[in-house]
Formats: structure tokens, sequence, C-alpha cells
């Protein structure tokens, strides 16, 4: 829910777009200087949008991060992730358009084709460029790039260590709109408490199982209440097939116990407390490929 508004300056949406594993949640989470959004090596990590909200003095940026544009949409959930991408360009200020280094993909075009025909400024950033071994190859890369539309800028750049990140965000704030702040000026997300507690799980999900398990897996939080100065949070891990509980849960709960020390330990610095986490893990069969089970755990599109 927005706030009341309580400043003035500037103000606009800035959406983040691209493939999946370019380096969008890692953009940011560096500009908003705390976890936000979720990240692994995986694909498709992000799974919905996720306004991240920065406000310097009277600037107000509203970054939207969404999932990865990507071909493979024949389950439920990946129909999703692709709308919930697509439909952030819709009606915002500036788009950040990301690309991994020197490489360019199927679904590098699709994305460039979503946001093709936007009425509003089209920054191109080429991430991970600390990575480049052949350095005198990336001019003439950024040179084929400004051939494929009229970008407002392309900004080469390290999203994980913060190499012109502090560009970027002159740039976008430069393409924002006179207008009163959306959002208080102290808050960084619209999103719950309840949701960020489910994603860090998550998190520590996919990073533990690595290509060990598919992606039929999500979180719900069925505890979320603080008594006497503790957090106490309960997650309900739920998974598509029983074979997949018992590589979650590991041996005699081994990997179970990781997942639950690592998430806490990411709790307790978002939410600045101390958190109880308890971790449970269930069978739904058929979750990931059922539009109104998605509609159920919170996969519905911001408005």
């Amino acid at each position: 829910m927005i706030e009341q508004a309580v400043s003035e300056g500037r103000c606009g949406y800035v959406a983040i777009v691209g493939r999946p594993n370019v380096g969008k949640s890692t953009l940011l989470n560096h500009i908003l200087g705390q976890k936000l959004s979720i990240t692994s090596r995986k694909p498709q990590t992000t799974r919905h949008q996720i306004l991240g909200i920065k406000t310097d003095g009277d600037v107000q940026a509203v970054y939207v991060d969404t999932p990865g544009i990507h071909k493979n949409d024949g389950r439920a959930i990946n129909r999703y992730m692709n709308r919930a991408a697509t439909s952030s360009v819709k009606d915002v200020d500036v788009i950040i358009f990301i690309v991994d280094r020197m490489v360019w993909t199927d679904e590098d075009e699709m994305v460039l084709e979503a946001v093709r025909h936007s009425r509003c400024p089209v920054i191109l950033v080429v991430n991970k460029t600390d990575r480049i071994t052949e350095k005198d190859k990336l001019f003439p890369w950024l040179d084929d790039l400004s051939r494929k539309m009229d970008f407002a800028h392309i900004v080469p750049m390290s999203a994980k260590n913060g190499h012109n990140v502090d560009r970027l965000e002159r740039l976008v704030h430069g393409f924002l709109p006179e207008s009163i702040h959306f959002y208080g000026d102290d808050q960084i997300t619209d999103r719950s408490s309840r949701f960020l507690a489910a994603e860090l799980v998550r998190e520590k999900i996919m990073r533990q199982l690595g290509d060990e398990i598919p992606y039929q897996i999500t979180v719900e939080i069925e505890e979320f209440k603080e008594d006497g100065g503790v957090l106490h949070i309960s997650a309900l891990i739920l998974v598509e097939r029983p074979g997949q509980k018992r590589i979650v849960i590991g041996d005699k709960g081994s990997r179970l116990k990781v997942i639950g020390h690592d998430a806490r330990l990411d709790m307790e610095k978002l939410f600045d407390s101390k958190v109880m986490l308890n971790l449970w893990v269930k069978v739904r069969s058929g979750w990931s490929d059922d539009e109104r089970a998605l509609a159920s755990l919170g996969y519905t599109e911001l408005p």
C-alpha cells in the first residue's frame, strides 16, 4: 500500500529488466545498500516484481526488480514470471535493460522487443564487465549494441563490486519527473516482512540444492509474530514430489538445518531482531502448473 506522500522533488518508477541471471537483483541490492531481492547463480531466481525504494535528498527512485524474461513458458509459473517482467515496462519513467558482458542471446532479443516501443528512456547496462579478459573488444561491442536501438545511454558496469553504479543512478535521476514522493523517505520497499522472510528461505534453498532439484519449490509463511523482542517465524516449504522433500530435508535433517541457519542470520540482519525460525516441508503436487494454486500462494502481478 502506498503511504501518504511526504516530500516534493523528483520521483518516478524505474524498471530493471533483462533475461535470467544477468544481475538485476544484485544491482537493486547494491543501490539500496542492503539485501532486498534474493540472488543465486541459478537463473529465474526472482519470481515476483519487487519494488525497491531509494530516496536521496529530494529525489526518490522506485526501482522495479523483475523476473528474467525467458523462452520456456510451458508451465504456469513460467508464464506468470514472463507476464510480471513484460508488464513492468508499462507506465514507468525509465527502463534499465541489463545484458551480461559480451553475450547476446535469443532471450536478450526478447527483452529488446519488449522495450523497443516504450515511451520512456531505455538505459542499456552491460554488466559484469570486470570479468571481461579481452578489454580491447569491449568498445567495439558497445558500438554494436548501440545499433540495436536508440538507447538513452549505454553503461558498462559491475553490479557486484559497484563499478559505475553511482553513474547509473545519476543518469536515472536525470530522467525522473518533478513529483511529490510516492513513499515515505525511510521506506525501502512496498513488500511485507512476511514476503521478505519467505524469499530469504527460498534463496537459501536454491543456494543449497544447486542442480539437485527443479524449481517446483515455494515458501509460505504460516506464522510471523513478535514476542518479548523475538520474532517467531514459521515457514512451510512446498515441493511437488516426495523425492524432492527428502532432498530438501537431507540426511537426518542436515540440509534443512543449514537452510534454516543461513536464512535466520539474514532475517536477523534485515529485521534487526533476534529470530526463532521453524521450517517444515510438505508435498503439494502440481502447484507450479496450476493458475489457481499460484494465485493462492501470492503469485499475482503488481497493479
